[in-house]
């Protein structure tokens, strides 16, 4: 293809369902080619989805993002689809119980995936979005991200880093033409509750927004350029508000009444 006809390329991790996927969908219906990432081979199934939406080119890539290995096929993969116009950086897994109980093989494997594949596949594609002075990187953090998470210890954690990673990126290049933002859905109707093992907390059984409405105001703050968005129900921004000015050790307590195993019962 002619690139004078080439559409705009967004890249989606964690694409096979939830939050993902509608991100997906919101590029697509807005003129973009994709690429579109997860572990499982349900990608393969999103991305005949996709491509019924508005004659857009999608491109599923199966790939363990908690590797190196899986990193590097997805990078592989998009330098020979085309310039990447929007990153959105969304896989994303967790793990819940005491920390002391729980495997740390489980800990570091979402270490890998929520951290160390957003800061490696961050730095291979943002470098040329500033070369070129025009692109966006949209980060799937969490309102977790501004309190401490017991029982969710890890989790929060890593949605910390990514809030704070953001910010930090955003002002670096700021003068360069790329913007950055930040998601920060609250608890969303997805398998994330279930693949963490958060069922039968007060957490898990909580109202859900809709993955649909998450998705389109990460996609609006995007594209209006704003540093963060907290997406969702009025509930999750008055509990950003409130964490802001709540001592830590106060909404840990909170948190740790919504997530302790079995609160749900």
């Amino acid at each position: 293809m002619d690139d004078t006809q080439r559409k705009p390329l967004a890249v989606v991790t964690g694409a096979s369902s939830g939050i993902g996927y509608e991100l997906a969908r919101e590029f697509a219906e807005h003129g973009y080619d994709v690429v579109v990432a997860a572990e499982d081979a349900a990608i393969e199934t999103a991305a005949a989805r996709l491509r019924a939406i508005d004659g857009s080119e999608v491109v599923p890539v199966q790939a363990d993002l908690a590797t190196e290995d899986g990193v590097e096929k997805l990078t592989s993969r998009i330098r020979e689809t085309g310039p990447v116009s929007v990153l959105a950086v969304n896989a994303g897994v967790g793990v819940a119980g005491p920390f002391v109980e729980t495997e740390l093989r489980d800990h570091l494997e979402l270490v890998d995936l929520n951290v160390r594949e957003a800061v490696h596949l961050t730095r291979a594609l943002l470098p040329d979005m500033v070369e070129r002075g025009e692109g966006g990187v949209l980060f799937t953090s969490s309102i977790a991200a501004t309190m401490p998470g017991p029982y969710q210890s890890t989790y929060n954690a890593s949605k910390s880093f990514l809030l704070s990673f953001a910010e930090a990126l955003r002002t670096e290049v700021a003068d360069s033409g790329v913007t950055v933002t930040a998601l920060m859905p609250g608890p969303t109707d997805t398998e994330f509750f279930a693949r963490a093992g958060l069922e039968d907390t007060k957490l898990g059984q909580s109202k859900k927004d809709d993955p649909a409405e998450v998705a389109r105001d990460g996609f609006d703050a995007l594209m209006a350029g704003k540093d963060r968005v907290v997406a969702g129900s009025m509930k999750n921004k008055a509990q950003v508000a409130a964490a802001a000015v709540t001592p830590d050790r106060v909404t840990a307590k909170a948190h740790a009444k919504m997530s302790e195993p079995g609160s749900g019962d």
